[in-house]
């Protein structure tokens, strides 16, 4: 059985979101003491392995979707992923915007892939 390229593609841009938001934000809680360049160092180690579930994921998905879709879709699953970093591992406080940018993002999912 094929795994249907909108789930793979789904899948491997949610775990490369992970990744890339520890990359981007995680040392602002977890390397906050040390010197920026050790944190630069961490960071770009993370974010190797962003580069290799995105790229991948990006491939796949554009045998099937275009480039809007695919950029749309990584935006959307991009907030999925940093909400709840922020909330639970970053400990900031939940936000009613975080609500509104979500039906946002409803809006343009429906929107480029409605066609």
């Amino acid at each position: 059985m094929q795994i249907p390229v909108i789930v793979q593609t789904t899948v491997l841009l949610t775990l490369s979101n992970v990744f890339m938001t520890f990359a981007w934000y995680g040392h602002l809680k977890g390397l906050a003491s040390k010197p920026w360049w050790i944190a630069a160092l961490i960071s770009w180690g993370i974010a190797l392995f962003e580069y290799l579930l995105q790229v991948p994921a990006n491939r796949i998905g554009y045998t099937e979707m275009s480039l809007a879709q695919l950029k749309i879709l990584q935006e959307a699953i991009t907030l999925t992923v940093f909400v709840p970093f922020a909330l639970f591992f970053m400990g900031q406080p939940f936000k009613l915007d975080y609500v509104w940018a979500a039906l946002c993002l409803v809006g343009a999912v429906y929107f480029i892939f409605r066609s």
